[in-house]
């Protein structure tokens, strides 16, 4: 039996990894290097387009970080790893889409975690929280990225309070693009990976790196960062193969065959 705490299947171009550490799928140091670690492989290996991260069993996707562990020595300031807390929400240069599948409770760091996707899809029982207030810590990656997303007064309503909020007031503030019976969760969310992955890679990765770049800009200053090939990205996509079949295809009423070059 596999007792690792990353499970991962890959089909294809679609990669899916599972948080798998019962009782809760929390996140420790050892395993936040080793999810940092898979996100790498997955972000340079050229035959892989989409991932999908998900949580093991159906109570809890990430109640974020791990007490037990932190109470055995594991330090809060400690080396998570090459891509931050959870491996993602700080690995650079990450230019494929990822779908995040939240299969139950996803709160604290685990909601820090699901926000590091680009696509999020929850079952109907999911339930989030920024609980961190209550314990005297700052829910960090969250002050930075949820006032972004959501209503100002609302992401410092849940910051500040910590409250917990159902699946339907997540998708009603932006939070979750769809939500899903449990039953459904993962057959939508290869649905979905499957539709990304027939996509046009390079084109994925000028989206990612263009919206990383505008995200502290003004508009000008964005445009003239696309306009000018300024971004590798973008570079390498207007003098690619794929953008000559993408006119190609269009013209000639067929589907394109992207080739990621």
């Amino acid at each position: 039996m596999n007792t690792d705490p990353i499970k991962l299947h890959k089909r294809g171009p679609i990669l899916q990894v599972t948080l798998d550490r019962p009782k809760a799928n929390a996140i420790d140091l050892e395993s936040s290097r080793m999810m940092g670690r898979v996100f790498e492989v997955f972000r340079d290996d050229p035959e892989l387009r989409v991932a999908i991260l998900t949580g093991g069993g159906e109570k809890f996707f990430c109640p974020g970080w791990d007490l037990k562990a932190a109470a055995d020595g594991d330090a809060v300031d400690g080396d998570y790893g090459v891509g931050g807390f959870g491996g993602l929400q700080e690995l650079p240069n990450l230019n494929k889409p990822v779908i995040a599948a939240v299969n139950g409770i996803a709160c604290g760091g685990g909601l820090e975690l699901a926000l590091s996707a680009d696509i999020i899809l929850a079952a109907d029982h999911a339930t989030f929280a920024l609980p961190e207030i209550r314990s005297g810590t700052v829910a960090d990656a969250a002050s930075v990225k949820l006032p972004k997303r959501i209503p100002y007064h609302i992401a410092m309503e849940l910051l500040l309070t910590g409250r917990w909020f159902d699946v339907d007031e997540a998708h009603r503030w932006g939070i979750v693009n769809e939500i899903l019976p449990a039953a459904k969760l993962m057959e939508r969310a290869w649905e979905l990976a499957t539709l990304l992955a027939s996509g046009p890679p390079l084109v994925y990765a000028a989206i990612k790196e263009v919206v990383r770049e505008a995200e502290d800009k003004k508009f000008q200053d964005a445009m003239n960062l696309i306009t000018g090939r300024k971004l590798a990205t973008v570079d390498t996509l207007y003098s690619s193969e794929d953008q000559l079949e993408g006119a190609k295809a269009f013209t000639e009423k067929r589907d394109p065959v992207w080739k990621g070059r």
